[in-house]
């Protein structure tokens, strides 16, 4: 049996977290699971709070007297946050492109 939830079962879900060392976490499944529904709410979370760094920092960076220990601060807290949002676009990406394969 081909397609439909059978192949992206078998083809795993990117997770929002790493395992050991960095590596990427795979979830196999239908997509309805506990871990799922966590995954979910996780990547909305760093979404929203990518969101709110990009605030803050568009109001740090207004400021005229930042301090470099901020500024290395901002961009640390920015590039996580970066990493993490790139890796929900591909996990969700992924998922896209399986559900258009004929």
């Amino acid at each position: 049996m081909t397609g439909g939830a059978r192949d992206h079962a078998v083809a795993g879900r990117l997770l929002p977290w790493a395992g050991a060392g960095g590596r990427p976490c795979y979830l196999v499944g239908d997509g309805t699971g506990y871990v799922s529904r966590l995954a979910d709410e996780i990547e909305d979370v760093q979404i929203d709070m990518a969101d709110r760094l990009l605030g803050h920092a568009v109001g740090l960076l207004a400021e005229r007297r930042v301090t470099s220990a901020e500024l290395h601060y901002l961009a640390r807290r920015l590039s996580e946050s970066l990493r993490d949002v790139i890796r929900v676009a591909e996990s969700r990406g992924e998922r896209l492109g399986r559900s258009h394969r004929p």
